[in-house]
């Protein structure tokens, strides 16, 4: 076998003794971003976009809220900064919240109810109020959101206010991406 894989210029071979990357024997390797060619330009990226802040309310912070929450931070971490508070704060996170999150893969080991005064404080650009109180938070833009409290339901009813959630977080996430 005669040898120009290896590089050795001597021997003719396959590549003629031209290295496997080089190209043309004696071409120099390019050296600048457009002589790499469209395909290899470097990406352009725009500068970071600002995150719009984001606080999910429910009664508890027990369920919904916490639900808002994870959907939020799953499918809107690029562009959403999120919280999520109660009006009179639980205890715990009902373990059927945790459960039904499990099954699109959410956790939320690290969570905890937390009164809304706590985040009050705190300037948001959107404030979604499930709790069904009135409620006014300085500076930010409320919404309404009409969702069952699954507390002291069954799972199947913790499942179907996660399925509407999911659905509401995904509007809401496509509607401040698009500025609409």
């Amino acid at each position: 076998m005669s040898g120009g894989m290896n590089g050795d210029p001597s021997k003719p071979g396959v590549r003629g003794g031209r290295h496997r990357l080089l190209g043309p024997r004696g071409a120099p390797p390019p050296t600048s971003p457009t002589a790499l060619g469209p395909a290899l330009d470097p990406p352009r990226t725009s500068p970071p976009a600002v995150k719009k802040r984001v606080l999910f309310v429910c009664i508890g912070n027990s369920c919904r809220s916490q639900m808002a929450e994870a959907f939020a931070r799953a499918y809107g971490g690029d562009i959403l900064d999120v919280r999520s508070a109660g009006i009179a704060p639980a205890t715990i996170i009902q373990p059927l919240t945790r459960q039904t999150l499990a099954a699109w893969n959410l956790n939320l080991d690290d969570h905890f109810p937390k009164d809304v005064d706590m985040v009050a404080r705190e300037p948001f650009d959107v404030v979604v109020n499930m709790s069904g109180a009135p409620l006014q938070l300085p500076g930010a833009r409320m919404v309404e959101w009409i969702v069952q409290d699954p507390i002291g339901q069954k799972d199947s009813v913790y499942k179907s206010v996660a399925n509407q959630i999911e659905g509401l977080v995904m509007r809401l996430i496509l509607e401040l991406r698009t500025g609409a």
